[in-house]
């Protein structure tokens, strides 16, 4: 049995008015974008002709067919490639543009196909700032807009200077917010809702502090006419993870424990076997838990937090930097995990689900924090939660992390009955209420704990198996956008998980009737 029941979406707001797109400003995205984008055509070409030549070629393989008499088609076949690749590619910049309007970001783009995409500035849900490999050569980056419109729906304009990559993002950041961007790149305020005009003197806020209050705005000196107003709000820096602690954590990790284990294995059937074949066989598996593993240290090497006043800020990356900005209010739920080897050292990761970031599990741009102490993954959760709604929230998340049935707490656990259904774990499962978020709480090996903001439900649900029916308890789901955090409280008393969703889609309904306008800047200045 499965009942599901969506929240009630609050009052949809006016549709932005734009201007025709033929007064809009039309852009190019940097002109060195074509050699950016070619040399993945090239580097793609050099592997399949590599393979190719190895497989299918003279005795002796690349380097016989090199040193042969025709190893000029070789290298004719990748110029062309070449050729073709890097034309496509000049091609595809001639024909792509975008412009920044008071509302909605547009971007036009294709060779035999042409789309326009636009992005509506208010609901946006992050932007973030993307620097491959070959572009950092240049000083390149991308830039990308993930809007509340599922899973690709986000415009990526690239390629564009660094510095130019940097104004853009602070000026989409400022409209977003509600300050309305002068054409000379100043910024004033929004007009206040009856009308009146705004004053001359705009008053950026200050950044806030890593517990999540706000120290009081100084207005600073009005600007001349005309004079450009820096639109990059200021950030505090929150914390920096150690490379040594990254490190350890992989290793640490179930993917290098299955890696190790299978290696060994490996190396003992084919001293066994005396079969070397048992080698070449498994390389495909090692390569591919290696990539995984490098990946991560990869993507999330020198990984820093920062707050300010348009979100929170995250910086990580080696071969490929990336930056992003988080605005208040676009997480939709987070969830703090940690496996049973980082126990010792209490270690946790947190994870968040972002509209418009897609449904990986894994997915780099979804990492709050990828390790952190018990104290470091709190202070993050504070960024995006500074305000639990309760007289003593680390109790609350300390018993959330690390309590069960035998420790007292506010927590509505599982019945002893369904430790038929989940003998490890049972005493884990269960759920709790603050003024201001749903805790649901899991697990014995991998223990998490998902945090979920009242006006951030998007649906519920109840699933009964059969025994289940016979034991008279149900699964009570959060049904949140695509991401890695899934916050479920498995077999409750069915009569609790019943309760639950009647009132949580109650207080979902009550917190978005009361929640601000998405323009954040806004709701600071009422």
């Amino acid at each position: 049995m499965s009942t599901h029941e969506p929240a009630q979406p609050g009052p949809a707001g006016p549709e932005p008015v734009e201007p025709e797109a033929d007064e809009l400003h039309w852009r190019r995205v940097h002109p060195v974008t074509p050699l950016v984008r070619g040399w993945a055509v090239v580097g793609a070409a050099i592997v399949i002709l590599g393979q190719q030549s190895l497989e299918g070629g003279p005795r002796g393989g690349l380097i016989a067919l090199l040193s042969g008499e025709y190893w000029w088609t070789l290298l004719a076949a990748l110029a062309a490639v070449a050729l073709v690749g890097w034309g496509y590619s000049v091609l595809a910049w001639r024909m792509t543009s975008f412009a920044i309007g008071e509302e909605t970001v547009h971007l036009r783009r294709g060779i035999l196909f042409r789309q326009q995409r636009h992005a509506r500035l208010d609901r946006l849900q992050s932007v973030d700032i993307r620097q491959p490999l070959v572009a950092r050569f240049f000083g390149l980056c991308e830039l990308t807009l993930e809007t509340a419109g599922g899973t690709d729906s986000g415009v990526a304009i690239g390629f564009l200077k660094g510095s130019d990559a940097d104004e853009l993002r602070a000026e989409l950041l400022a409209r977003a917010a509600g300050l309305k961007v002068a054409r000379a790149g100043g910024a004033v305020p929004a007009p206040a809702p009856d009308g009146t005009a705004a004053p001359q003197d705009a008053v950026l806020p200050a950044a806030p502090r890593p517990d999540g209050t706000h120290p009081a705005p100084e207005p600073g000196p009005a600007a001349a006419p005309g004079a450009p107003v820096t639109l990059e709000a200021p950030q505090v820096p929150v914390l920096t993870v150690p490379v040594g602690r990254l490190i350890a954590s992989v290793v640490r990790s179930g993917a290098m424990i299955t890696l190790l284990v299978w290696a060994l294995a490996v190396v003992v059937v084919m001293f066994a076997t005396g079969e070397w074949a048992v080698l070449s066989a498994s390389l495909p598996a090692v390569l591919g838990a290696g990539g995984y593993l490098f990946g991560r240290l990869t993507g999330e090497f020198d990984f820093r937090v920062a707050i300010s006043p348009d979100g929170v800020r995250l910086r990580h990356g080696m071969l490929e930097t990336r930056s992003q900005t988080i605005p208040p209010g676009r997480v939709q739920a987070v969830r703090l995990v940690q496996s049973v080897l980082w126990r010792g050292r209490d270690w946790w990761r947190v994870q968040v689900n972002v509209a418009g970031y897609g449904g990986d599990s894994e997915d780099k741009n979804s990492v709050l924090l990828p390790v952190g102490t018990r104290d470091e993954a709190l202070t993050v959760l504070s960024l995006v939660l500074p305000d639990l709604g309760v007289d003593e929230p680390r109790r609350v998340l300390d018993a959330g992390l690390d309590g069960d049935s035998r420790t007292p707490s506010a927590y509505v656990t599982a019945p002893r009955r369904t430790r038929i259904l989940d003998p490890v774990a049972w005493r884990r499962n269960g759920f709790t209420v603050t003024g201001r978020a749903l805790l649901l709480r899991r697990g014995r090996m991998v223990k998490i704990l998902d945090v979920v903001p009242h006006e951030r439900t998007q649906s519920l649900g109840l699933s009964q198996g059969p025994w289940q029916r016979r034991l008279g308890v149900a699964s009570f789901q959060v049904h949140s956008t695509e991401g890695p955090v899934h916050p479920e409280a498995p077999h409750l008393d069915a009569a609790d998980a019943a309760r639950l969703m009647a009132e949580q889609a109650r207080r979902a309904r009550t917190a978005r009737a009361a929640a601000g306008p998405e323009r954040w800047m806004e709701r600071q200045g009422e």
